[in-house]
């Protein structure tokens, strides 16, 4: 401090200008500042805080000091004052009060005030102002803060739009990352006006990061204007208050001269949106996009697809629940939390189903892209068909519906994922044949016309595949083979351009805190449903579960919360060869003219875990019935469930009498504190049985949170698939039947989930 302070010529000392000091004898030294009040004690303090006036140098600080003051303690004294951020250095200004505020601003900044004052009057600003937004506008208030605004190359460039979609930013920012130019993007017309973020060069986002995010949270957009085979954001109406515009340029030139003065933090790096019809200002975060086109590396995602996926050890840090998870609900959303947001967000956003009661924690997170199909009613179904979580807590139902947004978007067809061109038979070996994955019977394409006009497009028959048409393939790790396989790629990313051959879903994808975590829910969906369509087809009767037995007090309440609403509720125990407890939860209306009879499935190691996790899911659905239901919103299928399904028709869906239910350790279980562990030996499992596992790492480098799609050809989905196969032989090698059904004697209800 004495070097600081004490060189010959040195500024004078004083407290920081945005600081007002007031003395309280005896007690202490009061710093008034905007954003609070701080107190200085100590012997002495008060005599040195009337001489910090600013119009002394440390000499005549030292000159002026009381007699009773050495010069050790004035020294160390103004050391601590300024390691705190207290005092400062002062210049020769000319003491206007324009020009004391602004020091004081930058004195509130952090910056030292002489730096600041320098950097902004010798930086040049350069303004471009896309179509009908007027240029002249944005640099009066540009100069109304002291820059200088030049026509040629600044040291910034402040570019304002209509849109941050707009085509023309796209050569702005690749001109500025060629010349290494900083610039500030402005949004300042409309009722919503926006500012920021800023992008810098090779470091941090830039433009086409973000044009990303934005272009995938306005899909009814693009789908309009694909349709009409334009292209850039859609021409709105003009919309805006001369004030309102005035305010986001004012704005952008404060964010502009405190960049320009070296000022630099994390917020910097978001849009800022002030909504004026609600005077609500929200943050929306942009972060760089590792695989982007632009700063990043476009092959990354694909190169990835070609390497071994590795199962490492991973302890099980969270068993409550839902499931064994290598992180906590509450890290999991503290992680990924700046996904959610409507703007730059993965969700839009997540709420609370309200129809029914809180106890059901049913959450919602935006629309389904595993919905979606072709024109307006492909859009409306995407929309209709949101995607949610599930839990026994709020939060772990909130931590759900996060999960499975990102789930379906990872899994979207993006351009960049690894693909082979050929046909099954050119691929030879390594390729998987589609018919073993999606397990139609011949006898489904010949009536495929009819069934697809008459069902929901989730129950789908495709068109025969031909081995030899050519298609795109995306490689697959066998963990089995330990080798990489292939898949049609219309198959594997929802949205993929594919032949009507093949078609996706979201059967065995899973988001994870660990890609053993992504890997295991993403095997016990494929076993629950597996499982689930042997049952639900072949129309067995099989045992109840004792809910008693598990003594849970949450599955108790659960049991009130159906009563109270005029329901009967109970669980099957479908379990199949596999021997992975998989159970179903079943709610029927007991107080009125339809039964609207609810499911919800669940598969677990732990059969603890299983049943609550059909419970979960059941509850996820039920707010569909708990208001009056209103069929005309559903598709085909549900509808026809709702206006026809009763229990005493369905004698399959309550628990075979003949069979005594059972309890909660009929399976045994034995908890292993590894989750690669459970992932082997649900493996080891399938691979006895012939099964192979295959694994699709879905991870998007610039989500984070692990995703994969797990195959396993020849387990069954709960959709309409009939091939023969596990859907026929099971029932007879469990006992359930005497011979396989016939095609025919299927149950022609499909699953309506």
């Amino acid at each position: 401090m004495r070097r600081d302070l004490a060189e010959p010529g040195e500024q004078r000392i004083g407290f920081r200008r945005h600081l007002r000091p007031q003395i309280v004898r005896g007690e202490a030294v009061y710093l008034f500042g905007e954003s609070g009040v701080t107190a200085i004690q100590g012997p002495h303090v008060e005599t040195l805080a009337l001489l910090l006036d600013g119009t002394r140098d440390l000499a005549g600080l030292l000159r002026d000091a009381s007699a009773d003051l050495t010069a050790d303690q004035v020294e160390r004294m103004l050391a601590r004052l300024a390691a705190a951020g207290l005092i400062g250095s002062r210049g020769t200004e000319d003491g206007s009060a324009d020009i004391e505020a602004s020091l004081a601003y930058w004195d509130a900044a952090g910056l030292d005030p002489a730096d600041a004052v320098a950097a902004t009057t010798t930086s040049l600003v350069s303004v471009v102002a896309i179509g009908e937004i007027d240029r002249d506008s944005l640099v009066d208030a540009l100069c109304r803060n002291g820059l200088t605004v030049t026509s040629g190359s600044g040291d910034l460039t402040v570019v304002a739009c209509a849109d941050y979609l707009a085509p023309e930013l796209r050569d702005i920012d690749a001109a500025h990352r060629a010349a290494g130019t900083p610039w500030l993007l402005v949004k300042p017309v409309g009722a919503q006006v926006r500012v920021g973020p800023f992008f810098t060069p090779g470091d941090g986002p830039c433009w086409r990061c973000l044009a990303t995010r934005l272009s995938a949270n306005r899909s009814a957009e693009a789908h309009v204007r694909a349709r009409c085979g334009e292209r850039g954001p859609a021409p709105r109406a003009a919309i805006g208050l001369p004030s309102l515009r005035a305010t986001a340029l004012e704005i952008a030139s404060v964010e502009a001269i405190k960049w320009l003065a070296g000022l630099r933090q994390d917020t910097q790096r978001s849009v800022w949106s002030y909504d004026s019809l609600t005077m609500k200002v929200t943050q929306h975060e942009v972060r760089a996009r590792p695989q982007c086109p632009g700063c990043g590396d476009p092959e990354m995602v694909a190169r990835r697809a070609f390497q071994p996926v590795v199962l490492t050890s991973r302890v099980k840090r969270s068993c409550d629940g839902g499931g064994h998870r290598s992180s906590s609900p509450q890290e999991v959303l503290g992680t990924y939390r700046h996904l959610i947001g409507p703007l730059t967000g993965i969700v839009r956003d997540i709420r609370r189903n309200d129809d029914g009661p809180a106890f059901f924690n049913s959450f919602w997170s935006g629309s389904n892209i595993a919905a979606s199909g072709e024109g307006l009613e492909g859009l409306r179904s995407s929309l209709r068909a949101e995607t949610g979580g599930k839990g026994v807590t709020a939060l772990d139902a909130e931590v759900g519906a996060l999960c499975e947004a990102v789930e379906r978007r990872s899994g979207a067809f993006c351009g960049d994922e690894a693909q082979v061109s050929g046909s099954y038979r050119s691929l030879g070996e390594p390729a998987i044949h589609p018919d073993t994955v999606q397990q139609y019977h011949p006898r489904q394409f010949v009536d495929r016309d009819a069934w697809n006009a008459s069902h929901s497009k989730f129950q789908h028959v495709t068109t025969p595949f031909d081995d030899d048409e050519v298609m795109s393939w995306t490689p697959y790790w066998s963990l089995t083979e330990q080798r990489h396989k292939f898949l049609p790629t219309g198959m594997s990313y929802f949205g993929a351009p594919c032949p009507p051959s093949v078609t996706s879903n979201s059967n065995g994808c899973a988001a994870g805190s660990s890609l053993e975590d992504a890997v295991l829910q993403a095997l016990l969906e494929l076993v629950e449903r597996d499982a689930v369509a042997i049952w639900w087809y072949n129309r067995t009767p099989l045992p109840g579960v004792d809910l008693d037995s598990f003594h849970d007090r949450w599955i108790d309440e659960c049991r009130e919360v159906h009563a109270r609403l005029g329901r009967e509720m109970w669980l099957l125990d479908v379990t199949s060869d596999l021997g992975v407890p998989v159970m179903v939860a079943v709610s029927r209306r007991t107080n009125g003219p339809r039964e609207d009879i609810m499911l919800g499935c669940g598969a677990h190691l732990d059969p603890r875990i299983a049943a609550r996790r059909a419970l979960t899911e059941l509850n996820q659905c039920m707010p569909m019935v708990c208001e009056p239901v209103r069929l005309e919103k559903f598709d085909v299928d549900t509808r026809f469930w709702f206006e026809h399904a009763r229990v005493a028709e369905q004698s399959w869906l309550v628990p075979d009498p003949a069979v005594p239910p059972r309890h909660a350790m009929h399976h045994g279980y034995q908890h292993r504190r590894d989750l690669a562990d459970d992932v082997r030996a649900v493996q080891d499992t399938l691979e006895s049985r012939g099964m192979e596992v295959l694994v699709l790492d879905q991870t998007r480098p610039d989500i984070g949170l692990p995703v994969v799609r797990v195959v396993v050809p020849g387990l069954r989905h709960f959709w309409s698939r009939f091939a023969q196969g596990r859907l026929y032989d099971v029932p007879v090698q469990l006992g359930r039947l005497d011979r396989p059904r016939r095609y025919v004697e299927l149950n022609p209800i499909p699953l309506f989930m």
